[in-house]
């Protein structure tokens, strides 16, 4: 208990501190992202990256927090994750690179004995598609570190309900992280997460999340799989349908995401991040909840019909396209404004 207390208060510190360190290199090396016509450099991820691996295998060097089995090839699984989204960041990658890279790191993570072959391919998937998806909730100052922050704890609850102690002190760990990061990220943002702490995050509560259920019925996995991502979810099937509703292609940037189309109902950026970050809270409250069985797999659908309902509301709020609305997803450095 103490050192899980130590530990997140030095991960939140010192994110905080090279976050704030990494910020002006980023901006002289053009490692930066556009947002409302302004330069916004991405190294924020890399710190949060960097924090939660120190600290983790600190942990296990000491033998103090041992990371347990599997959970240290998922940490390295997700530090190359990061690395190739960092290379992201820096140079332009095609989406097909990513996808093929991420793939690559979860058929490596998931443990195919409790999960079994078809299981494991499902495992694969989700995990594929959760960490691109989480990728596009950088579109907003502070959207993605809430909603990982909130997901890191509901993942870490899971993992401390089946005594996985290592999974669940290095998601403590990974929350305190995240946290200091949104000490630059909150509106307006001085720090961006990037492709490699975007892809890091989802990657990492992604799989966390599979090794917690593995071993479990498929069905009731998925539900809760599902709950703990259904931002995530939410916000991929709502660009997905307005893009194709619009005969638009799927990968250009625009104002189709979550927060581009609440802040048209009038909220501040702050308060749209506030009811994200509660639906967040709300659907992992129901994951952690039928998880630990305190309540039934039926309530998965309340969840599912929360993200269809909300998606097809915010799906009327018609958008502008501008240059002032163009998704803040990252995508590589400030020369690709143009493209």
């Amino acid at each position: 208990m103490l050192y899980g207390i130590a530990a997140a208060s030095a991960a939140l510190l010192l994110t905080a501190v090279l976050a704030a360190l990494l910020r002006v290199p980023a901006l002289r090396a053009g490692i930066v992202d556009r947002r409302r016509q302004r330069p916004l450099p991405v190294l924020g991820g890399a710190a949060v990256v960097a924090v939660t691996c120190l600290v983790a295998w600190a942990g296990e060097w000491t033998k103090v927090a041992p990371l347990g089995e599997g959970v240290g090839d998922l940490l390295v699984a997700g530090a190359a994750v990061a690395l190739l989204g960092l290379v992201a960041d820096v140079w332009r990658l095609r989406p097909r690179v990513l996808v093929a890279g991420t793939a690559v790191a979860a058929i490596w993570v998931v443990p195919y004995d409790e999960t079994g072959v078809w299981g494991g391919i499902l495992a694969v998937g989700w995990i594929v598609f959760a960490s691109l998806a989480f990728k596009g909730l950088d579109h907003a100052d502070g959207l993605a570190g809430t909603v990982g922050v909130v997901t890191a704890f509901g993942a870490g609850a899971c993992a401390a309900a089946e005594v996985m102690d290592g999974l669940a002190v290095l998601l403590s760990v990974f929350a305190a992280a995240l946290t200091g990061f949104l000490m630059h990220n909150w509106h307006p943002a001085r720090v961006g997460l990037g492709a490699c702490g975007s892809l890091f995050t989802g990657f990492l509560l992604s799989s966390a999340a599979v090794f917690t259920r593995a071993g479990y019925g498929l069905g009731p996995s998925a539900g809760v799989l599902f709950c703990l991502g259904a931002v995530a979810v939410a916000d991929f099937l709502l660009v997905v349908l307005a893009r194709g509703l619009a005969r638009r292609p799927l990968l250009r940037r625009g104002p189709d995401h979550l927060a581009h189309r609440l802040r048209r109902l009038g909220p501040t950026p702050p308060g749209v991040v506030v009811l994200l970050g509660a639906g967040s809270f709300s659907a992992v409250l129901v994951g952690v909840l039928v998880h630990t069985g305190w309540t039934g797999e039926g309530a998965v659908l309340w969840v599912a019909g929360g993200v269809v309902l909300a998606v097809l509301v915010l799906l009327r709020i018609p958008v502008q396209s501008s240059r002032g609305d163009t998704s803040t997803q990252v995508t590589g450095q400030l020369r690709v404004r143009n493209g």
